[in-house]
């Protein structure tokens, strides 16, 4: 494994914010912006002499290690999250070092948690919050940014069948198939050191169902309608629970994202669904079964990438042609890739560029509204899609102007510059890498893409969004693999 060297845009803002940097602090706890007292440092420094002096004679009290130290940094510390057999990784979104890594049993799935600093991990019949340890704080007219180790904390939701989390118009929805409960998270409020999760408000679904939740900015909610053995649509209904639009056109309704405009597309078996402006509209497509059950929006751009899968019978599919779905005109065009994926290969640039990580080891970039394919970039070896939906594959996931994609064969993540349209950094990681997820330590998570599903008979593969921020840099070292796959 490799260190990247500081680049100079971080090392910048390091001189610019020392004269309002804090020393580093104690804290199990994320925060709060901690003054440095001038009494308080000279006690510590004593009591440090003290106990240096006293360090052959006496063991450390167990207690006073548990606490993890947190750490004014000079800007916003993205971090990554990565599962594997067995647990679960936390590494520098810079520099791909290794943070933590936290065992875990069982298969566990990872969500964003939507505010920069949290994940909520699927685990068993539960969700389960992750502290990423990187989060920033406004002071005045800028911020100040702290890290600290990263952990599992207790706070739980617990409930049947844990589905989809949605971070949107200020809530995240966490959905439970099993239960027919829908828990509303406030993620402002989330606080590791709490005795609870920000549970708001609790929507029971009237038939159980595998489905899926959005707040909208209007405090109305859209959820899906079906039962155990049949989805069909989805309804939006009020604050006080009236209801507003609703369509039974998504046979299969699975999976779901928010477009510019918050527009919202639902994927179905015979063509997506679109929410605008207050109504639903259904999206024709060219063939009697097709299924875009995974689907990747952007805040930059009104069209949506789906796959697209036109065999109903088929135990895996393997397509070839992706889909983009117009929410402005409802109209979708189909683009053949002459390349397979999979439903983790999905992501969105920074200007709403549409990505696909194809079976062919490169990663395809597409004008979301021409279609036009505008980039092949090499990442990864040629690979084939498992039959199993939980095994690893070589997976996408796009933050700020960085696609990171794993190789779980060679146990690499590799980091792509949307900026340059290169590989600029590879580094290989303890485990073989299965889902990636990130946050941005930032103030707040920006608008979050989502682009939920899981694969699989009645769970067909999940595919996290990307949280579009600027300004982080991987330059500065050299780099393994530069330009091609590994």
């Amino acid at each position: 494994m490799h260190r990247t060297l500081l680049p100079l845009t971080v090392s910048a803002s390091l001189l610019l914010l020392a004269g309002c940097a804090t020393e580093p602090t104690t804290s199990g706890a994320g925060g709060g912006e901690q003054e440095a007292d001038t009494a308080d440092t000279e006690a510590a420094d004593t009591a440090d002499t003290d106990t240096a002096e006293t360090a052959d004679t006496e063991e450390v009290d167990t207690a006073d290690t548990e606490a993890a130290a947190t750490v004014e940094s000079g800007g916003p510390s993205p971090r990554l999250a990565v599962t594997y057999d067995g647990g679960v990784m936390v590494l520098d979104a810079l520099s791909l070092e290794v943070e933590a890594e936290m065992p875990v049993e069982g298969f566990v799935r990872l969500n964003p948690a939507g505010d920069g600093r949290h994940l909520f991990l699927t685990e068993g019949d539960a969700f389960r919050l992750l502290d990423a340890g990187t989060w920033s704080e406004p002071h005045g007219n800028h911020d100040h940014s702290y890290t600290t180790e990263p952990r599992l904390t207790d706070l739980v939701a617990e409930g049947s069948h844990p589905g989809h989390v949605v971070p949107h118009g200020g809530a995240t929805a966490l959905y439970f198939d099993g239960a027919g409960r829908i828990d509303m998270v406030d993620p402002t409020e989330l606080d590791p050191a709490a005795g609870e999760l920000p549970v708001t408000g609790s929507v029971e679904v009237p038939d159980p169902h595998h489905g899926v939740a959005v707040l909208l900015e209007d405090g109305s909610l859209l959820q899906t309608v079906g039962t155990e053995d049949e989805r069909t649509g989805a309804v939006v209904t009020g604050a006080d629970g009236e209801e507003l639009a609703r369509t039974d056109e998504c046979p299969g309704v699975h999976g779901e994202t928010v477009a510019q405009g918050e527009a919202v597309v639902l994927g179905c078996e015979d063509g997506p669904v679109v929410l605008a402006d207050g109504r639903f509209t259904k999206v024709p497509a060219p063939d009697d079964y097709a299924r875009t059950g995974n689907l990747a929006g952007s805040q930059e751009s009104t069209v949506v990438l789906g796959d697209y899968k036109v065999d109903e019978d088929a135990e895996l599919e393997r397509p070839e042609r992706v889909s983009l779905v117009d929410t402005a005109s409802a109209q979708m065009q189909l683009v053949d890739l002459g390349t397979s994926y999979s439903f983790r290969s999905l992501g969105r640039g920074p200007a709403g560029e549409a990505l696909v990580l194809g079976t062919d080891g490169e990663l395809h970039v597409l004008d979301p509204d021409s279609g036009e394919v505008t980039e092949e970039i090499p990442v990864v070896e040629e690979w084939e899609e498992p039959r199993e939906w939980q095994q690893p594959r070589p997976t996408l996931f796009v933050m700020g102007q960085f696609a990171y994609v794993s190789e779980p064969a060679s146990r690499e993540l590799h980091v792509v510059d949307l900026a340059t349209m290169a590989v600029i950094d590879s580094a290989t990681v303890p485990h073989a890498p299965n889902e990636i997820s990130g946050v941005t330590g930032e103030v707040e998570a920006g608008p979050v893409d989502e682009d939920h599903d899981h694969d699989g008979d009645d769970h067909d593969g999940d595919d996290h969004g990307d949280d579009t921020h600027e300004g982080h840099d991987h330059g500065g070292h050299d780099h393994e693999g530069e330009g091609e796959g590994s």
